[in-house]
This record gives structure tokens, sequence and C-alpha cells, in this order.
């Protein structure tokens, strides 16, 4: 079985228990906690495992990898039913470059490991790192807000099933409401959020529903 080094409100490890359940792929979950002042991941024993010193990662067998985005590729090929990626080449291009918009353009920059330079290295208090996360967000939501509303109106943002898109998108979405943005401005992003949300997949990855989603913040 495969196990996944996790933390409960980490949106790079939600997004690939999302995966994992729309596949139906059995794993454990390996609880990791990266809050700051505790840093799991910064324990040798984890270090050793994966060098990178962040979650998620995925251990198949004696072999182990982080990056969710390469965790979800290696899911489609390894487990291609049901794909996580649209049928034409195309729709597959524009649903990774909507899960590269989000894990690529806006995680990265509020990332814990940025926030925390913000603070330690620059000053900044918790109102400006606040509005640093919801700026990086609102650049990024702008764009696929106008990617999907020139799309043909369907269930998801790339037909009838959710995808790639959704899968990056709805742990985008709780961590946009975490911080408080205003989300007026994206009702296609909103709508599909709670389609996503309404499926079994998605309800038993949520942050809330993880076994150790009683830690601190």
């Amino acid at each position: 079985m495969l196990k996944l080094y996790d933390y409960w409100r980490s949106s790079a490890a939600y997004r690939v228990r999302i995966a994992l359940n729309l596949k139906g792929v059995p794993y454990t979950s390996v609880p990791v906690d990266i809050r700051p002042g505790v840093s799991e991941q910064r324990d040798q024993d984890y270090a050793v495992r994966n060098p990178q010193m962040r979650v998620p990662a995925i251990r198949s067998d004696a072999r182990i990898s982080g990056q969710s985005l390469a965790i979800l590729e290696w899911l489609e090929e390894t487990h291609p039913a049901p794909s996580i990626l649209p049928d034409a080449p195309w729709e597959r291009l524009q649903a990774r470059a909507v899960a590269d918009t989000i894990g690529c353009d806006i995680h990265p920059l509020n990332n814990l490991s940025v926030l925390g330079a913000l603070k330690d290295r620059f000053g900044a208090d918790e109102a400006a790192i606040a509005d640093w996360y919801r700026h990086w967000i609102i650049e990024g939501f702008t764009a696929l807000e106008a990617i999907a509303q020139k799309r043909p109106h369907s269930r998801f943002l790339f037909g009838l099933a959710p995808t790639i898109a959704e899968i990056c998108l709805v742990p985008q979405m709780y961590n946009a409401r975490r911080f408080e943005v205003d989300l007026t401005a994206f009702p296609r992003l909103v709508e599909v959020d709670a389609e996503a949300c309404e499926l079994e997949a998605f309800k038993q990855a949520a942050p809330e529903n993880q076994v150790n989603a009683n830690s601190s913040t």
C-alpha cells in the first residue's frame, strides 16, 4: 500500500489526497507536522527520506518521491482509470495550465517558507503577510476566472468529470477562504469548487477530515 507523507492543511498534500481518492487508490497517511516551531519535515529521519524536506511525499515499496504535481502525473500513469486529464490533447494542455497556474505561480509564493522569510528576514507583520497572501491568490484567480469564462459551460472546467484542474483549484479555494479573500470576482471558480466539493473523493480529502486536523494552524 502507498504511504503519503502528509499534513492536513498542506494544499499540496490535499491535491494528492483528492487524486488518490478519485482513482480509488488505497494509501496510508503518515502525518508530518510542518508548523513553524515544530517543522517535523526538517527532522533527520524525514530529511533522509525526502531531501526536499517538504510535504507531500509518496512512498511506493522502498521508493519515495516528493512534488505534488509530479505525483499526480505518476498516479495518472500508474492508475490511468479514471483519468484526471481530459481526452483531447489541447484540453489536456489547458487543464495542466490551470493546475500549473496554481501549483507553480500562486502556491510557491504563499508557501510557509516564503511567509517565514517575509517575517524573519524582512520584518513583515501578520497584516502584511496576510495582504501578500491574498494578493497572489487574487492575481492568479483573476487569470483563471478569465480562462474559465471563455470555456463552454459544463459541470466542471473541462467537462462532466473533475480533472487535475479541480484537484488543484479546490485546495487553493480552501486557502483563499482561510485568508478571507473576497471571491465575488470569481463566480465560475466558486461554482466549480462547489460542484467538486459535493463529491465524496473531495470530501474525504478535505483538511477537516484528516486524522491530525486538531493540531494548531
